[in-house]
């Protein structure tokens, strides 16, 4: 690849060859936050011509230039696409965040991918790192997703660059970490004040030869002779390793044999194991040294990229059905086929409007034409789904970005991704296809949401603005979900974490006008009667004229969980006149409602009706209402109400190493564990049973506690009677709210 006797102009190299989805290639960068993947797609921008020594083009952008929010956290929130020239070949770096909470940028980063770069920084603790590259590493298995890694901060490393591939090979090889090899090994200068030694270049194992960056320029040489002992035990090793991956099963006899096999062979046969998923090189790369115009290793990168990494017309693709799930035939990835494509991300500017990112697997995308957009939702394993829908749209301008700069395109083919202006109302996961035979693909999931945040508008003038803009940011983030609970009133934003209600908040009010605060989430409890009580309900007023008179006296008793709130009638001889039975019931269940203790609706209790006294003049409906009321309220002060809290059923996945910790925490929060059960890759799946109060935020700890490898689901499992002390704690909460209200 990189090493292979060639000249490299450090530009663009031949020019890209339009509508060739086999000139195309699509690279998601993914690692651990800070790991290094926005530095080094500039420098990739860089080698390939895109970028000038500074950091910037001849319109002043630069590959940094992000969202405001990006820019005021220091750290990418969301996907970004940067496309470069190299060797023939349009390559389409999408850089996804490396923190935990922006997973679906992540995903979609993936779907618009046919490959992945694993960037892995040697600064960081070898746990950190091994805890965040798992669970990426399960990201991109998920979806089939060929991979190579490129380690970077070699000059700041905490753990050696032996010991971060043993990692590497731990994780993605499983039972044979013999496929995740370095391809070159770094040479490192002498070490600094502080311990720590520059990178100043690579050698390649397999031609043996070594490209040096110190003096500022690209030189090629041999290696020196203190060098050829340890290049030979880690030149045997890839060498082995790439013939174990290879689909010539004579290249094993031969080289068992000792007969050699020439490096052409085996550099086709690494490129073939490498774009099918079988075997994951292992590189290293650093930013341009002072003065130079390459990046160290991006030569080499960009060379694995085109040559090792599948092009679109190589990948497995989404399954295609009609609108009526009829399954359909994949349309021929060629720019001259019919147009299938798919919205990957949805982002708004202001000045612009909403930008689409499309991924255009087969025929051409044109401005001006006329597209149908057809969308499924975006399932999870939570069961939530978007609406279907369906509309005709016209596709705005074809541009491709550039930090936050977009420059205009004529079309996008085959295997190509664009960002397309004011696609009517298509959401991110739409397919777009021909008006007259509309498909669909296959949605990918999101993971659900779990982290709860209550919003409520800064002031009147936000009111009227604050659902539009919370609709509009579920539209564009699906990891997000808008929830207005009937419960407790509150307009709750579900979200991944932490700082993905921070960003959640921010982007509110910069992209849509809107300011909301953040208030304390509420968790739906209720109420019922511990034991039998009765109550007596007694409204007499006199007023001059009518007056209000209505005597109620009725009995409760609690029933099964799950039973509501049941009204019997037993009044005899006409007490209670029959029309007025009703309105005592009415009373009844609007008390239930408000709650009678704590200010929960009240559950699970049979009232009856069993006697009464009324007026001939001065009877009403609203009269005998408020006499059930009080009644009901009467009967509650005569006996104990136990408080009910929802409890969930919560499927906890994590290492075996993590077991016993997250068992104990489980433990900490109230929780029953039920039972476990042995997952695949060394993995335990805990079942438990945790009250809903205790788990608001399960997902921030549950990363701390596993090292950003655990996961969780929940459902609602029913109501439990809370712990006579926490009641009494709520219950005084609600009565000094009360009070000061």
């Amino acid at each position: 690849m990189g090493d292979r006797t060639r000249t490299h102009t450090g530009a663009a190299g031949r020019a890209v060859t339009a509508g060739r989805p086999d000139s195309v290639r699509n690279v998601a960068l993914v690692g651990h936050s800070g790991s290094g993947k926005t530095t080094l797609v500039e420098a990739l921008a860089l080698t390939a011509g895109a970028l000038n020594r500074a950091g910037r083009v001849e319109d002043g952008a630069t590959v940094s230039d992000h969202d405001e929010t990006e820019q005021r956290r220091r750290r990418s929130v969301e996907l970004s696409l940067v496309p470069v020239d190299w060797e023939g070949h349009r390559i389409n770096l999408l850089d996804t965040p490396g923190y935990a909470d922006f997973v679906g940028e992540v995903r979609a980063g993936l779907r618009a991918a046919d490959a992945a770069l694993f960037v892995v920084s040697a600064a960081q603790e070898a746990d950190a790192v091994a805890g965040t590259t798992r669970a990426l590493r399960e990201e991109c298995a998920a979806v089939g997703m060929p991979t190579a890694v490129v380690v970077t901060h070699l000059d700041t490393a905490r753990t050696p660059f032996d010991e971060l591939t043993r990692i590497c090979g731990r994780i993605f090889g499983h039972d044979d970490p013999d496929a995740v090899l370095p391809l070159y090994v770094p040479v490192q200068g002498d070490e600094g004040p502080d311990g720590h030694a520059p990178l100043t270049g690579l050698t390649g194992l397999l031609t043996q030869r070594v490209f040096d960056y110190s003096s500022g320029e690209r030189r090629e040489g041999p290696p020196s002779d203190g060098q050829r002992g340890p290049l030979k035990e880690a030149r045997d090793r890839l060498i082995e390793g790439i013939i174990a991956e290879s689909e010539d099963e004579t290249l094993m006899d031969r080289y068992l044999s000792g007969d050699g096999i020439d490096v052409a062979t085996l550099f086709d046969d690494l490129e073939r194991a490498v774009a099918r998923g079988a075997f994951h090189p292992v590189l290293t790369a650093a930013p341009a040294p002072e003065g130079a115009r390459q990046g160290i290793g991006t030569v080499e990168l960009l060379d694995l990229i085109t040559r090792g990494f599948p092009s679109p017309a190589e990948r497995v693709l989404p399954a295609v059905t009609s609108q009526d799930g009829t399954p359909r035939p994949f349309p021929v990835r060629d720019a001259a086929a019919p147009l299938l494509a798919e919205v990957v991300k949805t982002s708004s500017d202001p000045y612009v409007g909403r930008i689409s990112l499309v991924r255009v697997f087969s025929g051409t995308l044109r401005p001006d034409a006329t597209v149908h957009v057809c969308g499924h939702g975006l399932g999870d394993p939570g069961g939530r789904t978007r609406p279907d829908h369906e509309a005709e749209a016209r596709v705005g301008a074809l541009s491709s970005p550039f930090g936050k700069q977009q420059r205009p395109l004529d079309s996008c083919a085959a295997g190509d991704l664009a960002c397309v202006s004011k696609l009517g109302g298509a959401e991110t996961g739409d397919t777009l296809s021909e008006n007259g035979e509309p498909l669909l693909l296959e949605p990918w999931t999101m993971p659900d949401p779990l982290f709860p945040l209550a919003v409520r508008a800064h002031g009147k003038a936000d009111e009227e603005r604050l659902s539009q803009g919370l609709a509009r940011l579920v539209a564009e983030d699906p990891t997000m979900r808008l929830e207005q609970n009937q419960d407790t009133h509150q307009v709750v934003l579900w979200c991944m974490g932490e700082a993905h209600t921070e960003v959640a908040l921010e982007r509110l009010r910069s992209r849509f006008g809107v300011r909301v605060d953040a208030e304390p989430h509420r968790v739906p409890l209720r109420e019922t009667f511990a034991s039998r009580a009765a109550g007596r309900g007694r409204h007499v007023k006199q007023s001059g004229g009518h007056g209000q008179y209505a005597v109620c006296e009725i009995e409760v008793e609690p029933l099964p969980p799950g039973s509501g709130v049941e009204f019997v009638d037993k009044v005899v001889g006409g007490s209670v006149p029959r029309q007025f039975v009703a309105s005592v019931e009415k009373g009844v269940r609007a008390q239930a409602a408000r709650g009678v203790a704590s200010g929960n609706p009240l559950v699970d209790v049979r009232v009856t009706l069993v006697d009464g006294k009324s007026h001939s003049v001065d009877s009403s409906d609203a009269a005998f209402q408020t006499a059930g009321a009080l009644a009901l309220r009467e009967a509650a002060a005569d006996t104990r109400v136990a408080l009910l809290e929802p409890v969930a059923e919560v499927g906890v996945l994590v290492p075996d190493d993590y077991v016993g910790a997250v068992m104990s925490d489980l433990a900490g929060r109230r929780g029953r564990v039920v039972g476990t059960e042995q997952a695949t890759g060394e993995r335990t799946l805990v079942r438990a049973e945790v009250p809903e109060i205790e788990i608001g935020r399960y997902t921030i700890d549950l990363r701390s506690l596993t090292h950003g490898t655990g996961r969780f689901d929940r459902a609602y499992a029913r109501h439990e009677p809370m712990p006579p002390q926490l009641a009494a704690r709520i219950r005084e909460t609600a009565e000094s709210g009360s009070k000061s209200g």
